[in-house]
């Protein structure tokens, strides 16, 4: 039947956002989306408006599931202190697999394009401030348990997470060794036991 889409949106961005997340957005050509999405450039245009609105696109997509999904414990209702060391110690793991050579797409485009696209600076300030909520709101209940000292600065220690692991996501863009990214993350964590009451376990 003319007119109807034979191709499905959401698939056509797990492609797209793959190839972006492995090459990033200057090194993927429009030649190289089409074959990889299957399907004509006037499609691809029609439904995306350009590459970047097709890379805008896919950023969201990944902000909707693969962060999600990475930040699910730390953002739980639930979260406290041992869902941010949950986090910290999946990505670790994730570098011996998925996230070697790959990282964090929203964190790739901070280095890639933040300052040279508005739109996606604006997807990677609310990247950032995702990150800074989540950590806060884990910390803050920590606190709330008695796990954190009363004093611990909630935004200090939000901002050392979000800073941390966005240098782990880049480690493990860079392919660093694994066991280098468990130890960076092993340190990082430190900070919750050095912000623990005194004389607490």
């Amino acid at each position: 039947m003319s007119g109807v889409k034979q191709y499905d949106r959401t698939a056509l961005l797990e492609l797209a956002m793959d190839l972006f997340h492995r090459q990033g957005f200057h090194a993927t050509s429009t030649a190289e989306l089409v074959s990889e999405l299957g399907v004509n450039r006037k499609s691809m245009y029609a439904e995306f408006g350009s590459k970047q609105g097709l890379f805008d696109a896919a950023l969201d997509h990944y902000n909707a599931t693969s962060l999600t999904a990475v930040l699910a414990a730390t953002e739980a209702d639930d979260a406290g202190i041992d869902a941010i060391r949950s986090t910290f110690a999946g990505f670790a793991a994730a570098s011996e697999d998925w996230a070697q050579g790959r990282g964090c797409l929203l964190c790739n485009t901070a280095i890639e394009r933040a300052v040279l696209d508005q739109a996606s600076g604006d997807r990677v300030d609310a990247y950032f401030e995702r990150l800074h909520t989540a950590f806060r709101s884990a910390i803050a209940a920590g606190q709330r348990a008695g796990e954190l000292r009363p004093e611990a600065d909630l935004d200090d220690l939000a901002a050392y997470f979000t800073m941390a692991l966005v240098g782990i996501a880049t480690l493990a863009k860079g392919r660093a060794d694994p066991d280098r990214i468990h130890a960076a993350t092993r340190v990082a964590l430190t900070v919750l036991d050095a912000n623990r009451p005194v004389g607490a376990g």
